[in-house]
């Protein structure tokens, strides 16, 4: 639940500033601003796929042209969409190098919470199948986009990677102990070192 949370924590850190830099206003507003916890949590925001629900192809708010909520008009919604029906295409490669920077402070979390080698797959695998399922529950659809799963899974890699070289580099310099027995630099062999 720790690097869960951290995970998250970092993705929320991170997200809404360089949403709110980078990403085209009128679009990312639609979507429910750059503060939005879809950002985080759907996976159609990665892709670039519109979060909107459709009706027998066509758009929800079609004859409204744009987005309502209590009444109001809170959008307008095709003047944002790309003739392909996606939104801002900058947004989901802000967000995927959200995620890779979030993997790579997982790798210092994992180094510091679980810190044995063995158990660095089976964090780094639960971290990512719980995002799976929380992601799937949160759009209500299984995420189908390659461009997700190629982030989700290379960044996992990278992770996985990372991590367990940095817990095996500790575990080999924390086994290997040399105690001097206060000798010498010029007395000391191969016979008076000893491993603790």
């Amino acid at each position: 639940m720790a690097l869960q949370s951290l995970h998250y924590l970092t993705l929320a850190l991170l997200v809404p500033p360089l949403l709110s830099i980078f990403a085209e206003p009128g679009s990312l507003e639609y979507e429910g601003g750059a503060f939005n916890v879809g950002m985080l949590m759907d996976w159609r925001e990665m892709a670039g796929r519109p979060t909107f629900r459709r009706l027998h192809g066509e758009e929800r708010w079609s004859s409204f042209t744009g987005a309502w909520s209590g009444g109001r008009k809170v959008a307008e919604g095709p003047r944002y969409m790309g003739p392909d029906g996606r939104g801002d295409y900058l947004r989901g490669w802000i967000l995927a190098a959200c995620w890779v920077l979030a993997s790579v402070a997982d790798v210092y979390y994992l180094y510091h919470l679980v810190r044995r080698p063995r158990l660095i797959l089976d964090f780094t695998l639960t971290l990512l199948f719980n995002h799976l399922v929380l992601t799937t529950y949160y759009s209500a659809v299984l995420p189908t986009s390659l461009f997700f799963w190629a982030i989700v899974l290379g960044s996992t890699i990278l992770t996985l990677l990372l991590a367990e070289q940095m817990c095996v580099k500790r575990e080999m310099t924390e086994g290997l102990v040399i105690a001097t027995n206060n000798l010498d630099a010029g007395d000391l062999e191969m016979g008076a070192l000893r491993r603790d």
